[in-house]
């Protein structure tokens, strides 16, 4: 049964902030002075969550809107498609399925530690920015099951049957067999004779990889807005790592519980703690350099408030430090 978090009034002065706890069965409502009713209700994040779309996209043939995000859930068994569009969906915390148009993923297993989906037709691409050990990440694509073995971004193709590996490692099992995909390989799966993983050019244009490396940067912003706010307004209302709705970019924001860190794209996610303990002045930046956020809170905070621990699967979900990602 999912939870009801009162917040704090000090949060309502300056915006609201909806948390989702490390589970993903948090709903927010917000009281105070300045109270919206309409920030928070009925929002929840977990597996299935959409965060974004544009143009035509539908969850089981209902169609879906920005104005719906937030809300929107794909149910276990359920269908996101897109037409002339893209859709952005939520799968554990710092996990991103981005599908590209013309194209379908159902959601096969919601779950925040073993989730699966399945692509039917087209092309989607997954950033993982954060994965735990108790983690089992696993997408199905014309007959295969690919496990996404380590942080990373991963391209998946079923009209040309084929898995890419652009940063990370992943273990495709075909039949029997299980197949290493290593950093910089793709896997065809169409192939005659021996599956092989080879490799491909990373650095070529590709319009889903563009797409999919500005949401990252969008998200990055999302997550230095709402870590400044939970450490300036309420160190002591945060829960470690977990989505947290940010009503200025009309998406979840993912919060990990310690650290910073770099997506495969090179944008710096932080916590509340690491904002603490180096402190800000007017607000990082997406890519973690001092004075260019655009969330200007000025002054400098000494270090880390009363309240702050990690979150998750007893703790498994931790900031690390990755490096900046290629270009097919």
């Amino acid at each position: 049964m999912a939870k009801l978090w009162r917040l704090p009034l000090g949060l309502a002065a300056v915006g609201m902030l909806v948390v989702a706890s490390a589970f993903g069965q948090s709903y927010g409502q917000n009281y105070g002075p300045n109270y919206n009713p309409n920030y928070g209700q009925n929002r929840v994040a977990q597996p299935g969550a959409v965060n974004y779309v544009e143009g035509n996209v539908s969850i089981n043939g209902r169609t879906i809107t920005n104005q719906t995000v937030g809300t929107a859930l794909v149910e276990q068994g359920q269908t996101l498609e897109t037409a002339q569009g893209k859709a952005e969906m939520l799968l554990t915390p710092g996990v991103f399925v981005r599908l590209d148009s013309n194209s379908a993923v159902q959601l096969v297993r919601s779950s925040l530690v073993n989730p699966q989906v399945q692509l039917q037709r087209g092309r989607a691409m997954i950033e993982v920015d954060q994965i735990a050990r108790e983690n089992n990440i696993s997408v199905l694509v014309s007959g295969s099951t690919t496990r996404l073995d380590k942080k990373g971004l991963y391209e998946f193709d079923a009209d040309t049957h084929s898995v890419a590996v652009f940063k990370g490692k992943a273990t495709v099992q075909v039949d029997d067999r299980n197949i290493n995909v290593d950093y910089g390989q793709e896997l065809m799966l169409s192939s005659t004779g021996k599956l092989k993983a080879r490799n491909f050019n990373r650095k070529a244009p590709d319009e889903l990889y563009a797409w999919s490396k500005l949401r990252s940067e969008y998200m990055a912003e999302a997550n230095a807005s709402s870590a400044q706010m939970i450490y300036v307004d309420n160190p002591w209302w945060w829960y470690g790592t977990g989505w947290y709705w940010n009503p200025w970019f009309d998406s979840w924001a993912f919060v990990p519980g310690g650290g910073f860190f770099y997506s495969p794209f090179g944008f710096g996610f932080y916590s509340p703690v690491y904002l603490g303990a180096y402190g800000f002045r007017g607000g990082y930046g997406y890519r973690g350099l001092p004075g260019r956020g655009a969330y200007g809170y000025r002054g400098f905070a000494e270090g880390p408030g009363p309240g702050f621990h990690g979150g998750g699967f007893g703790g498994g979900f931790h900031g690390g430090f990755g490096g900046g990602g290629g270009r097919r």
